[in-house]
């Protein structure tokens, strides 16, 4: 979805960890911008600034313009990121030119409403399966998420990607049967223990009586042999 966003950037000349720690130090994060037959260009950005765009309704499908310092502006989304492991701070991101006539592949993610009959009535569990769907578009018309509709869903019953209502402009690039969410049974823990437990018992009286019968021959012939010694 295209946004009035504009991100400013400035291009480095250096790389390398060392040179990355000190822009990070400075507050400012390395990042490549590729696309569109256009060079690859290295550049520093504001992590405050991209943050802001990935949490985002849109997120990284968002599209907004760079403007490079004392250079180009062009729309642009967030293809790639890379987070610290351990504090989670922003630590570089990819980001893709976009040709604003020509559609592309992205992902965008489903939203459940409502209250399934299977749940609030038959006592079963809604369990979200996928929360994303592919799609192809052009840039203008991404939308930011879809809803799906879940109230008659009765236990057993599912909703697929083919369910998912999407515009006229749009071709779903995900397999239709994909499962979105289903309904599925809660089962207890005593029906649990009983279809679980029935074979097994089997299995362990066949394996105790041997146990016990044998024992008892050995408690009878060690009485035998105290009784022959006195």
């Amino acid at each position: 979805m295209r946004k009035d966003i504009t991100l400013d950037a400035e291009t480095r000349e250096t790389r390398g960890k060392n040179a990355a720690r000190r822009m990070r130090a400075a507050g400012k994060i390395p990042a490549v911008v590729y696309g569109t037959g256009g060079a690859t260009i290295a550049v520093t950005v504001s992590p405050k600034e991209v943050n802001k765009i990935l949490h985002s309704k849109a997120g990284h499908n968002t599209i907004f313009d760079l403007q490079l310092q004392g250079g180009e502006k062009s729309p642009v989304m967030i293809v790639d990121w890379l987070h610290e492991p351990v504090k989670g701070s922003l630590m570089h991101i990819d980001l893709k030119r976009i040709d604003l006539t020509k559609r592309l592949h992205v992902k965008v993610p489903v939203h459940t409403t409502g209250d399934p009959v299977g749940v609030k009535i038959q006592g079963g569990l809604l369990e979200i399966v996928n929360r994303e769907i592919s799609i192809e578009c052009l840039p203008d018309d991404i939308p930011e998420h879809f809803v799906v509709e879940v109230s008659a869903l009765e236990i057993g019953h599912n909703l697929r990607a083919s369910d998912v209502a999407i515009a006229e402009t749009m071709k779903l690039l995900s397999p239709p049967d994909t499962v979105i969410c289903h309904v599925v049974a809660i089962r207890t823990s005593e029906e649990t223990a009983v279809v679980e437990g029935e074979p097994a018992a089997e299995g362990a009286e066949a394996k105790v009586e041997p146990e016990v019968i044998k024992k008892g021959k050995k408690e009878e012939e060690g009485a035998e042999e105290k009784g022959k010694k006195k």
